[in-house]
This record gives C-alpha cells, structure tokens and sequence, in this order.
C-alpha cells in the first residue's frame, strides 16, 4: 500500500511539473507584447503618438525576441522566419517614423507587425500530444 501512495504521489507531482513547464512565460514575448499593446490599439483609434515615441523600444524588444531561448512548451524553431520578419518589419517601421512617414503608412507598417505577432502567438506553443 506505502509503494502504490507514493507512486501517486509521484504521478502527481510529475504532472504538476509538467502542467507548469507548459504554462512558463516566454519573457521576451510578453515584452514585446507590452509595447505591441500600447501602441497598436491607440493607432487603431487614431492616436499614433505612442508608436512614434516607441517605435525604437518596439524594435529592441523584437531583437530581444528573436535572440532569446524559447522556454519548456514553446517551439521557437517553429517561428524562427516569422521572428525574422518582426524584426525586419519592426526596423522598417522605426526607420519610417524617424523619416517622418505619413501616418497611413506607418499605421499600415504596425498593422502587418501585429499580424506577424499574431501569427508568432498561434504557432509558438507546442503542440500537446
């Protein structure tokens, strides 16, 4: 009976590590989530102040992400490209707000980056077998 307990209890602690190693945060993601977040939503109202003082913090945070280790329940080789493209986007969109750009082009600019971090999101999780 005293090995049948602790082999529960032990089934139970591994799953628990488990369901936690699953739930860890990609702090790199959440990083650059912060400032997609509140830059992205006042240019969907009109208001581009944000991205334009933020602009450079924005393409820091995807360098950051793209060179950062995915954590346990994240499969970064799976989003490898669309981190490049964030990248590459995020720098044109700092180069475009330092240039001056018409606010079309630069909320046009921000609108195609949230969709590549969208994109990232749907595909960065493992997939539970």
């Amino acid at each position: 009976m005293k090995k049948l307990l602790t082999l529960a209890v032990s089934l139970f602690v591994l799953t628990i590590a488990s369901v936690q190693a699953q739930r860890q945060v990609w702090v790199e993601m959440e990083e650059f989530h912060k400032v997609m977040g509140a830059t992205f939503h006042p240019a969907e109202e009109g208001r581009l102040d944000p991205i334009k003082t933020r602009s450079g913090e924005m393409l820091e945070k995807a360098k950051a992400w793209k060179r950062s280790e995915a954590p346990a329940g994240y499969d970064k080789n799976a989003v490898n490209g669309s981190l490049k493209d964030l990248v590459k986007g995020a720098r044109k969109l700092d180069k475009m707000v330092k240039e001056k750009a018409s606010d079309e082009a630069i909320t046009a600019q921000l609108t195609k980056l949230h969709d590549i971090f969208h994109e990232i999101m749907d595909h960065a999780r493992k997939k539970s077998t």
